[in-house]
């Protein structure tokens, strides 16, 4: 009895010790979720939903996209943090998932600690934009601008912790100057005040920002990226053109799950997300995004992503703004 027994204790330890594993070669086997912390009809969404039909397509399962918006993304954030870490909950991620936890105590996750990487998507570049009415047509003539100008020029922003916000703040710092920053609740608003000359400059997307351009009713002195955008390349870099070696800002994207969540499935999910990257139609959407594809295997991403929390704790606490 003591040795069947054993045998029986054995047999079940060596099945659970199967179980993950046959699980982890079964995925996916259910729906998957990929949770947008914004509203839908934004760039964020647009990459959920395009990745998810691919996704789908590949894995014969459903792909949900779900917006949980608020909190300026820490509501949808905070929930996949929580979610079971099995690969079934994924998290579209940008700027603001490495920036809001140093500015909001209400966002209580960990970049290091509470998620992991899948893939790094790509960067969409902001072009620095301004008013036909500001006596500037390039960079340097921008900043010897803003050296002299009592009350300082104003730009325009979508809040604390945004990639416009994160743009401005930096010049500030990199280049000796004082900026005011208008704080919008929305893009719509911000680009109808920069369009009719409230706010004098604004750092857009260049999605966003090219029409305008086009139709010469903005007027653009640099990208932000380190490297020069390539719907724009006779722009300079703020870099170039500044002589500021250092400053860099891009509205980067990617995806993220669970900590916890089995090597397996993450290199799985990467391999896949590769592919879909590189199929001709999808590039084609993401071009109309403005965005520069540029998939990041997980361990750099993540490590990106820890660089960029260093660095922008760093110019958060310069500017003297605390969580609040």
């Amino acid at each position: 009895m003591k040795f069947t027994s054993t045998l029986l204790l054995s047999a079940g330890l060596s099945l659970a010790a199967l179980t993950p594993a046959a699980a982890q070669s079964d995925y996916p086997d259910r729906p998957i979720k990929i949770i947008v912390p914004y509203s839908a009809g934004g760039i964020v969404d647009s990459i959920a939903r395009l990745i998810g039909e691919k996704l789908s397509n590949k894995y014969g399962q459903p792909v949900l996209v779900e917006n949980k918006a608020g909190a300026g993304g820490a509501i949808g954030v905070d929930f996949t943090a929580t979610a079971a870490p099995d690969g079934y909950t994924l998290l579209v991620v940008s700027p603001a998932y490495a920036v809001l936890p140093i500015l909001q105590k209400s966002a209580k996750w960990n970049v290091a600690r509470d998620f992991r990487s899948v893939e790094g998507i790509g960067v969409v570049p902001n072009v620095i934009v301004v008013h036909p009415s500001v006596p500037a047509k390039t960079m340097a003539e921008f900043l010897q601008l803003a050296k002299k100008s009592k009350p300082p020029i104003t730009y325009g922003t979508t809040g604390l912790g945004t990639s416009n916000h994160l743009s401005g703040e930096l010049l500030v710092q990199e280049a000796g100057i004082e900026l005011t920053q208008v704080a919008y609740k929305g893009q719509t608003d911000a680009l109808n005040d920069l369009l009719t000359g409230r706010v004098q400059m604004m750092p857009l997307t260049s999605a966003l920002a090219i029409p305008y351009i086009k139709a010469g009713k903005l007027r653009p002195l640099a990208v932000t990226t380190a490297k020069r955008a390539v719907s724009q390349p006779e722009l300079p870099t703020v870099a170039e053109a500044a002589k500021l070696p250092d400053y860099a800002v891009g509205t980067w994207f990617g995806l993220v799950t669970q900590k916890k969540v089995p090597d397996a499935i993450v290199n799985k999910l990467s391999k896949d997300v590769v592919e879909i990257l590189a199929m001709p139609d999808i590039k084609a959407k993401f071009d109309g995004l403005g965005m520069e594809l540029d998939p990041m295997a997980p361990a750099a991403f993540d490590a990106y992503m820890l660089a960029e929390h260093a660095k922008w704790s760093k110019v958060m606490k310069q500017a003297g703004l605390e969580a609040k």
